[in-house]
């Protein structure tokens, strides 16, 4: 089978394509033959050498996502059956034509849909509705703030919040990308042009004065002062993603006085028995949304694998509202 691997720390342009021996499933593993991932900032950093991938997973083939068909399955194993349609999250290694998952990580993709639709699927959702609902407490009627609400995550978790009846503030730093978020069910979009970042007012505003119950941050750095002004009493912060940096300075008075909660997630990196879990709660809740098109895939573009290296340079500008999808020929 042929991977696309990281030859040598740096940008794009140190990806190459190499033969090597199919993977062996284990006796509760699916082997799968991969049509389609996705791209997602973590394989920028991995590409630098900044983000390792966890014991056990290929350390030079980077993937995080994949969907595909199911080509075998150890004795063990009683969810798929060869020929399945599968999807879902992995630790790395998802740029290969097959890799190997346990059946329990593993989820079906939804009948309406191809496998490069669902490519798009496994990390934004299952990352957004892990932060939002089964650690975030999502419910019905809340207020949500965004951050990078045209992102592969903002756009899922905004779809996410329409379809449990919460009303969401987005931000962002593209106009015409925002122009997109009401497609997503965002009732109000905030341009953030200043440095640093100014949008508390605006989502107090649009929550009447009152400040949102819960907020997705994927961005971090000097966004978290104006986010914990933006709050309502007893609301809850989701830390996802540090794109503005990794040191932020926060205002403890309005931590205590409003009574708030900042938690801190990530996926990678957690062990098999919670993805596994988290990846059951998800064939539950998020993949029946998916068959009636109360979700859909947000996608930017589609491109050969051949083409990885442009479509990662592509993402690192910025310029793409949704995911990036590779695709095998």
């Amino acid at each position: 089978m042929q991977v696309l691997r990281i030859t040598r720390p740096g940008g794009p342009e140190v990806l190459d394509f190499e033969e090597r021996p199919a993977p062996v499933p284990g006796p509760s593993e699916l082997l799968v033959r991969v049509h389609a991932t996705a791209l997602n900032r973590a394989d920028l950093i991995q590409l630098h050498g900044g983000y390792p991938a966890p014991p056990g997973v290929p350390a030079d083939v980077p993937g995080l996502e994949y969907a595909g068909e199911v080509v075998a399955t150890g004795p063990l194993v009683r969810r798929f059956k060869v020929g399945d349609r599968v999807m879902g999250l992995v630790g790395g290694g998802a740029f290969a034509e097959q890799l190997v998952t346990h059946e329990r990580e593993a989820l079906p993709v939804p009948e309406n849909l191809d496998t490069t639709q669902a490519a798009a699927l496994p990390e934004a959702y299952l990352t957004a509705f892990d932060a939002l609902v089964l650690q975030g407490g999502l419910r019905m009627g809340e207020s949500v703030l965004i951050h990078a609400v045209a992102s592969g995550v903002g756009s899922a978790a905004a779809q996410l919040c329409r379809a449990m009846g919460a009303q969401v503030v987005g931000t962002g730093r593209n106009a015409k990308k925002l122009s997109r978020a009401s497609e997503w069910g965002v009732q109000k979009t905030v341009l953030v042009e200043a440095s640093p970042p100014s949008f508390s007012f605006a989502v107090r505003e649009a929550t009447g004065g009152r400040g949102v119950d819960l907020v997705l941050d994927l961005v971090g750095g000097d966004y978290l002062p104006e986010t914990l002004r933006s709050m309502a009493a007893q609301g809850r912060v989701m830390l996802v993603g540090l794109v503005a940096g990794r040191v932020a300075q926060a205002e403890l008075d309005i931590l205590l006085t409003r009574r708030l909660r900042i938690t801190g997630t990530v996926l990678r990196s957690r062990p098999p028995e919670e993805k596994m879990a988290l990846a059951l709660a998800a064939e539950r809740h998020l993949v029946p949304l998916f068959r009636s098109g109360a979700l859909v895939p947000v996608i930017d573009a589609v491109y050969p694998m051949r083409e990885a290296r442009e479509a990662l340079i592509r993402m690192a500008k910025n310029d793409t509202v949704g995911k990036l999808v590779l695709r095998w020929e």
